[in-house]
């Protein structure tokens, strides 16, 4: 509670002090975990969304009754110590309730025989206590509907599947919703090179007065664009876009596109850039125009995307290989009774349109026993940038530089076609434990 980031933005009022001051201890660890993730989820061969926003109050809440090697484990995969870990996931958790346009929820359901260390439960942030009574598919129905409630139906269902010797389910269920500052115009279109060459696209243009929203980031595979797609003053987010070269790896245009929003990597803003291509699928001019004015025009698809994740598949990156071992027990501070993971898993989706964006996850773990023609008058800048091809999103919020969601585009949403004997157009097909996307805007 020593080091805080107390940035204020200019385009919102009434922000609350969790929204302005996050704890930056926390944010650089999150972030952290995201680098580390994004190295391993974001092979570039496929779409994927992922938010370590939602699995670090968790590892953390574990770190603080977990003992030996665990504990160990635990500490270098959170980047603090175990004994600070349960006052920063509350800091944090209470830091996330502020922030308008995210929805943050915990939930804890445990046997009824199973007995929980005092000490322990008193340190666990407010949220849902429930009890496991052993109907698996009463358990489970109503762990379903606590994930269903708390993201408004973005994510139907509990990652972990209950088995008869479950005995804790520790939960994290993330939301975030906004609309833009300023909406994109859709319309269909095709792609003319590149990977994507001919596929018909849901496209999103929109042109805005100012070079400030676009950047250039600096990285080990070269420069990054940057784009930052602003939330509506109701709202606490942004989204950034990030296009790397043709050949950079997904996992490290993710990583440079976080040190970028974090603070801690190079970045030129848009007004510094020199005329010419100073990033990928960049180009900036000086042009004779009628206005002074700078301008900047943006082209890019919607996307809908969704992924699920075994944490344990990489049980190290989160500290939790040790505690996988069902011949020990790993949480004294827990429960007496000895336990160890059985299962740990993320579903996760996100959601990029004209209007806005969405982005949801659910984690849980489970423990188990073990333009007339005129002549122009002036000089003015104008920009262009395009995503035409795989790029990376962040989700961020813009006080604090937290990356709240982090994914990877391959698949832009096709354009909607005309459907043969009927009105409208073809809505996007539903995604398995996802709310399907409304329908296309228009």
């Amino acid at each position: 509670m020593t080091t805080t980031r107390t940035t204020k933005t200019t385009k919102t009022t009434g922000t609350t002090e969790a929204t302005e001051a996050t704890e930056a201890t926390e944010v650089r660890a999150v972030n952290h975990l995201t680098t580390r993730w994004a190295a391993r989820a974001a092979s570039g061969d496929r779409g994927t969304v992922f938010t370590a926003a939602g699995v670090w109050p968790l590892l953390a809440l574990l770190a603080d009754g977990a003992g030996g090697p665990a504990r160990e484990e635990l500490t270098q995969a959170l980047g603090i110590p175990a004994e600070d870990a349960a006052g920063a996931a509350r800091d944090l958790l209470t830091a996330l309730a502020g922030v308008r346009g995210l929805s943050a929820a915990t939930g804890l359901w445990s046997r009824a025989d199973l007995p929980l260390a005092d000490g322990w439960s008193a340190k666990l942030p407010s949220g849902t206590r429930g009890t496991l009574t052993g109907d698996l598919d009463g358990d489970t129905k109503t762990l379903d509907g606590w994930a269903s409630d708390r993201t408004g139906g973005l994510i139907e269902r509990m990652p972990v599947t209950l088995l008869p010797d479950t005995r804790l389910v520790l939960a994290s269920a993330l939301a975030l919703t906004l609309k833009w500052e300023e909406p994109f115009r859709e319309f269909p279109g095709r792609v003319s090179d590149g990977p994507w060459a001919g596929r018909g696209v849901r496209q999103l243009s929109r042109t805005t007065s100012s070079l400030d929203p676009v950047r250039v980031a600096g990285g080990p595979a070269g420069p990054v664009t940057v784009l930052e797609v602003t939330g509506a003053e109701d709202s606490d987010l942004d989204v950034h876009l990030l296009l790397g070269g043709p050949a950079a790896p997904a996992a490290e245009v993710l990583a440079t596109g976080i040190a970028a929003v974090s603070g801690t990597g190079p970045l030129a803003g848009g007004d510094a850039l020199a005329d010419g291509t100073p990033g990928p699928g960049l180009t900036i001019a000086t042009v004779h125009a009628f206005s002074p004015q700078p301008q900047l025009s943006v082209s890019t698809v919607a996307f809908s995307l969704s992924a699920e994740h075994d944490l344990l598949e990489d049980a190290a990156l989160f500290g939790l290989l040790t505690a996988t071992d069902d011949g020990y027990g790993h949480f004294p501070g827990i429960s007496a009774e000895p336990l160890a993971i059985g299962s740990a898993r993320q579903s996760a989706m996100a959601r990029f349109h004209a209007a806005g964006f969405e982005a949801a996850a659910v984690t849980a773990i489970a423990a188990r026993p073990g333009g007339a023609a005129r002549q122009p008058g002036h000089l003015a800048r104008r920009a262009e940038v395009r995503f035409d091809r795989p790029f990376g999103f962040l989700a961020v919020h813009r006080a604090s530089g937290l990356v709240l969601a982090a994914g990877w585009v391959t698949d832009p949403e096709a354009a909607a076609q005309d459907r043969p004997g009927a009105a409208g157009l073809l809505a996007p097909p539903p995604f398995p434990g996802v709310r399907p996307p409304a329908p296309p805007s228009r």
